[in-house]
């Protein structure tokens, strides 16, 4: 008996082994992809396939950007609108469609269109604008009440927050397959990474697009059966990466309050084309960067908008280079602070005369440069060798890119904070830089001369230091998710191959910055400033397709007594030819903007120049 019962189990054993046996075997057979075993709704492996989660990309793991106080520039949290395919289920009453749209503000239709189209899972966003709703309470409310399918209400990071002007200096992202093969083929390979991810075009999200790629995404994800049906009970499930590292925090040098004022001052003023840059008198930080027309960063390229940063572009400065040509004439002794000159308006070749008509008489080195004459700068630059032209803007810190750089990073790689920074120049070429008319051109700031706002700001922060030049810094250091420090950007030098110019010059300069605002072009516009100021006025006219139009310039810091705390730079393109210059009075009143914010918060001031 007992034999027969053992001989029963192990046959009973025997049958159970082969059952998983076959089931096992029929496993392998699918997991290799050559079986096609049929259920009611198909095939396993067809199953399997379908079987699959909708997912909506809630935060990218990009790095973000910060300001020199912590508030933050990109990657601002919203409540938004969510909705994933519906697969020809049903969304819900009708009624609660209504309500829903009510709640957001447009018509039912538009919401049922939505809904109805979407073939991949989306956010709802702003009308007329690629940046997601951040829902009030009482839509999130409206959400709730309506229990629609596949519709809810989920956290998500808005790149370019509302109520910040996308900045040109931090730039935007967009895809570029082709970009990204060439940088980031490493990554393809380990499926890290798609050809259509967004990388950076423009601003820091391309210069540093290396160091701002996060280790994995945070998505939101709904998941479905076979039959694309979300499989009940589960609802929407957070996917979110675990490495305290990522995404990196990079902490710039700018101020939001002074970038918000400036842009104020701008739009008070009705300027549609130009820039202004606002650094750091004590290092030559970026504090403020403004370019026009306006930059967004979901529309690249449509009407009204420019993703070219004008402070970095370089423009004909006008008489702004009249301290670079009054600097030239000192250091190569072809003149002195004590020389004389006569004005009558003319300069009596080349078809050269000056701004004012009848000329301005008999006048010393000092009010010449005030007044801005012409002849007298056109004599100046005749007289010298262009060498020491272009050698003396160098060593200004014009004609070359100089925006903070290095060629080795802490990922041990280049990096150029600056990258679309144009270099500009002085001369077209050494032989045009024989001709005299070429040179009489030059030393007014026509001709082939092209300098950026930035340069043009730069070179009143180096005359400030005695002609010490700086790189204009736009980060101050780069921090891990936990805090910690991965790298600091410290302050550079931006010393020329051919040295600087003599602190000697570099005072004489300051003096005639400081005439301009007491006796000369710009005393009417900055006679009722706060601030004791100083700077220079520059009226370039432009040549070709531009011709009858004229550049309005005015580069210059303050408090000019004491300690000056900000040096700016103001470009207004495009203007009639003879029109009235405003670039002295809209430098005014970005100063009085920022004296403004610093007697509202007394620590903006104590801030000023930290390293």
């Amino acid at each position: 008996m007992k034999k027969d019962w053992a001989i029963r189990g192990f046959h009973v054993l025997l049958l159970i082994a082969i059952i998983f046996g076959v089931e096992g075997a029929r496993l392998a057979w699918l997991q290799l992809g050559l079986g096609n075993w049929q259920t009611a709704s198909g095939s396993l492996r067809q199953n399997a396939l379908l079987q699959r989660s909708d997912e909506l990309l809630l935060d990218s793991g990009r790095g973000q950007f910060f300001d020199r106080y912590g508030r933050a520039i990109t990657g601002i949290a919203v409540q938004a609108l969510a909705a994933f395919p519906d697969n020809g289920m049903s969304r819900g009453a009708e009624e609660d469609v209504v309500l829903l749209a009510a709640s957001l503000g447009v018509k039912a239709r538009r919401l049922e269109d939505w809904l109805s189209e979407l073939r991949v899972p989306e956010a709802w966003r702003e009308t007329g604008s690629g940046r997601v709703m951040d829902l009030t309470q009482t839509q999130i409310r409206a959400v709730e009440r309506t229990k629609l399918l596949g519709v809810a209400v989920v956290p998500l990071l808005n790149r370019y927050p509302d109520g910040l002007s996308p900045l040109h200096a931090i730039g935007y992202i967009s895809q570029h397959p082709e970009q990204v093969r060439l940088a980031y083929a490493k990554r393809l390979d380990e499926q890290q990474m798609k050809e259509t991810d967004p990388i950076g075009g423009a601003g820091l999200e391309k210069s540093m697009d290396r160091l701002l790629q996060g280790v994995a995404p945070t998505k939101a994800m709904q998941v479905t059966n076979a039959e694309r049906l979300p499989l009940g009970g589960l609802g929407l499930r957070l996917k979110v990466p675990n490495n305290p590292h990522f995404p990196v925090k990079v902490n710039t040098t700018l101020d939001l309050d002074a970038q918000l004022a400036v842009e104020g001052v701008l739009r008070k003023y009705g300027i549609h084309k130009g820039a202004a840059v606002v650094l750091d008198a004590a290092n030559s930080d970026v504090r403020a960067m403004v370019s026009l027309p306006r930059l967004d960063p979901y529309h690249i390229r449509t009407e009204g908008t420019d993703e070219r940063n004008h402070a970095l572009t370089a423009a004909p400065p006008g008489s702004v280079f009249k301290t670079v040509t009054l600097a030239a004439a000192l250091e190569s002794g072809v003149t002195d602070w004590n020389e004389k000159f006569h004005c009558d308006g003319h300069y009596g070749k080349y078809g050269l005369k000056c701004w004012k008509e009848g000329g301005h008489g008999d006048l010393t080195l000092e009010q010449a440069y005030a007044q801005s004459c012409n002849v007298v700068f056109a004599g100046l630059a005749e007289r010298m060798d262009p060498a020491w032209l272009q050698i003396t803007a160098e060593r200004m810190g014009l004609g070359r890119q100089i925006g903070w750089h290095t060629e080795k990073f802490a990922d041990g790689k280049p990096l150029r904070l600056l990258g679309e920074e144009e270099a500009g120049s002085i001369f077209k070429d050494k032989e045009s830089a024989k001709d005299g008319g070429v040179r009489t051109g030059t030393g007014i700031g026509q001709r082939d001369v092209r300098v950026t706002p930035l340069q043009a700001a730069n070179m009143a922060v180096a005359i400030l230091h005695d002609g010490h030049v700086f790189s204009p810094r736009l980060v101050k250091e780069v921090r891990y998710a936990d805090g910690n420090l991965m790298t600091t950007l410290g302050v550079k030098s931006g010393k020329s191959k051919y040295g600087q110019i003599e602190p000697r010059t570099a005072a004489l300069l300051r003096e005639g910055m400081r005439a301009v605002v007491t006796e000369g072009t710009a005393e009417r516009a900055l006679s009722n400033a706060k601030w004791t100021l100083a700077g220079k006025s520059g009226t370039a006219e432009l040549a070709g397709k531009e011709k009858g139009r004229n550049d309005h310039w005015f580069v210059g810091y303050g408090p000019a007594i004491n300690r000056p705390r900000y040096a700016v730079a103001v470009l207004i393109e495009d203007q009639p030819a003879g029109a009235s210059n405003r670039g002295a009075t809209v430098f005014g009143a970005i100063m009085d903007a920022l004296r403004f914010l610093e007697e509202k918060d007394p620590t903006v001031a104590a801030a000023t120049g930290e390293r």
